[in-house]
């Protein structure tokens, strides 16, 4: 998602209250539900099945308000959620959870030495280019990593410009996004071994890991499970490309 996101008041409303509604509406006027209530509870039966297939180390990219960094933190898991929503980052870290104010094409803790990486909540369509992300997550996995990815629950291969709303207040500009059903991320998954897929709850999710291959990441990075702090760092362009952020 793109600053737009981070910025949004309707967003931190949300995460104020816990309560939608909230929406991404497409510039033609549909509007996509999203399930803000589900999100800023504790997780639920879905998601610990998910964090049950997750190994060692695990970066949440676009971990809102934290409910999925803050069940591993509550089983002694390493983990790290990421936001450049600064009321995410800091409802993360009020549950238990440790989370930094990061896009995730921004330089993180821990490249390329990181087991799992989760995109949930329809956290694939961040940027709105399914390859760059997949090529940026495969960075950050070590080799032979683990991606789990939550994928629309329907056959759908979407990239739109829209933005956030209530349906009452629209703030901030509109913002790249992508809808992927398993279908669509599959085929935009070259490179990567499919491991599995599922569905559970209304919801889908797939499990792809990383081919061994030779790696370049800096000898100095940071290990993944160091201690985070909210970072005032915001979102920037990857490589001049359009404005990206997390949930």
């Amino acid at each position: 998602m793109t600053t737009a996101w981070a910025t949004a008041d309707p967003y931190a409303k949300a995460l104020r209250t816990g309560q939608g509604p909230l929406f991404l509406r497409r510039t033609d006027g549909w509007l996509l539900p999203l399930e803000v209530e589900r999100w800023c509870a504790r997780a639920d039966e879905v998601d610990r099945q998910v964090l049950d297939h997750c190994e060692g180390t695990v970066l949440d990219v676009g971990c809102g308000p934290g409910r999925l960094v803050a069940e591993l933190a509550a089983q002694a898991r390493a983990a790290l959620g990421i936001d450049v929503s600064e009321a995410a980052v800091a409802h993360t870290i009020r549950l238990g959870g440790q989370a930094l104010h990061r896009s995730v094409f921004d330089p993180l803790p821990g490249e390329a030495r990181w087991d799992t990486v989760l995109l949930m909540d329809g956290n694939v369509g961040i940027g709105g280019d399914p390859s760059a992300l997949l090529d940026r997550v495969a960075q950050l996995l070590k080799p032979q990593g683990l991606l789990i990815a939550e994928t629309a629950p329907v056959d759908v291969d979407e990239r739109v410009h829209v933005h956030l709303t209530d349906a009452r207040t629209t703030s901030g500009a509109p913002f790249p996004w992508a809808r992927l059903g398993t279908p669509a991320l599959l085929r935009y998954a070259r490179g990567w071994e499919r491991e599995r897929q599922w569905s559970a709850g209304g919801r889908s999710f797939v499990a792809l890991r990383t081919r061994t291959r030779t790696r370049t990441a800096s000898n100095s990075a940071d290990p993944p499970n160091r201690t985070a702090v909210i970072s005032s760092q915001r979102a920037r362009k990857p490589s001049g490309e359009s404005p990206v952020a997390d949930r």
